[in-house]
């Protein structure tokens, strides 16, 4: 984990946010707390070191990190493997630009009711969902953008 964090860290700005080293009657609020980013728009995909669409929509969600971050954009993928180290295989092939939350339990994964992989959630300023996706299809990258890039940009 420390090599991936100098890694990350030599990317420029990197947000990681690392998973909360609790017991076990840890809550998903305690892993995430989505108060801290109320003002922002919050891109939230989970994802597994297995999934051939993640593997996909890594450097997509890296761009649109780098490219509306400034605006408030803020991309946070959650991790459900069971198993860290494939985590980390995956990140180490696929580094992201963005906050990473290891969620092994699944606390988050219940909370937002995923059943798939990947599933991501666009969360506006305000704290409010406003869309839910299960799936990653590359033909589908410029709507996605675009639906995003109008909710970032709507101030």
């Amino acid at each position: 984990m420390r090599m991936l964090m100098r890694c990350l860290a030599a990317l420029g700005r990197v947000v990681v946010l690392l998973p909360v080293l609790a017991s076990p009657a840890a809550s998903a609020d305690e892993l995430l707390d989505f108060a801290a980013f109320r003002g922002q728009v919050v891109y939230v995909d989970f994802w597994a070191s297995w999934s051939a669409p993640c593997r996909r929509s890594f450097p997509w969600m890296s761009r649109m990190q780098g490219a509306l971050g400034p605006d408030g954009f803020v991309v946070i993928a959650v991790n459900v493997d069971h198993v860290h180290a494939d985590a980390e295989r995956f990140l180490q092939d696929h580094i992201p630009r963005f906050g990473i939350v290891f969620d092994p339990d699944g606390l988050l994964a219940g909370k937002f009711g995923v059943k798939h992989i990947p599933t991501s959630f666009l969360i506006d300023r305000r704290g409010q969902i406003q869309w839910k996706r299960e799936g990653f299809q590359l033909r589908d990258r410029d709507v996605l953008a675009r639906q995003i890039r109008s909710l970032v940009l709507a101030h």
